[in-house]
């Protein structure tokens, strides 16, 4: 999907980040299952724990870093913008986390921009079954990448 923007952003200095090609990828295959939705501008950050905690407690009340946070664009009222919507994305939580999930960090990133993306098309987990419909979702874009089920037990 070519018609893809990323405004790829690096807080960090670290070796170790998804290149541009695997966010477009990822990002792609996503979008790639809602050919309707004209959206196809997003930008994702990566950051370190405390912009992460930050951003965390004042968005979501909860005084902790975490791995992906997603922040959906909302056109103004008469516009039509082709904006997705923000990804952050905290490094140091993703590879700890990818670490303890004995996962590679590139399929732990995967799944996280995979997670972020379904987000920002609406997707949400607050129900069992809109967390049963998001991460068949996940399965299968990550299936299709070579990538385990990332909630098998």
């Amino acid at each position: 999907m070519s018609d893809i923007v990323i405004d790829r952003q690096a807080a960090i200095d670290d070796q170790h980040l998804p290149s541009q090609a695997q966010l477009t990828q990822w990002v792609g295959d996503v979008l790639a299952g809602h050919p309707d939705d004209p959206r196809r501008e997003l930008t994702i950050r990566f950051v370190d724990a405390d912009e992460s905690q930050t951003l965390n407690r004042d968005y979501r009340g909860k005084d902790k870093p975490t791995n992906v946070l997603s922040f959906p664009f909302e056109n103004p009222p008469g516009m039509a913008l082709p904006l997705l919507g923000d990804l952050v994305i905290c490094h140091a939580v993703v590879a700890r986390e990818a670490e303890e999930q004995h996962k590679t960090l590139a399929h732990h990133y995967a799944h996280m921009v995979i997670h972020g993306t379904l987000h920002l098309l609406g997707y949400d987990h607050m129900d069992d079954d809109e967390a049963e419909a998001m991460e068949q979702c996940e399965r299968v874009l990550l299936a299709a990448l070579g990538i385990a089920d990332p909630y098998a037990t």
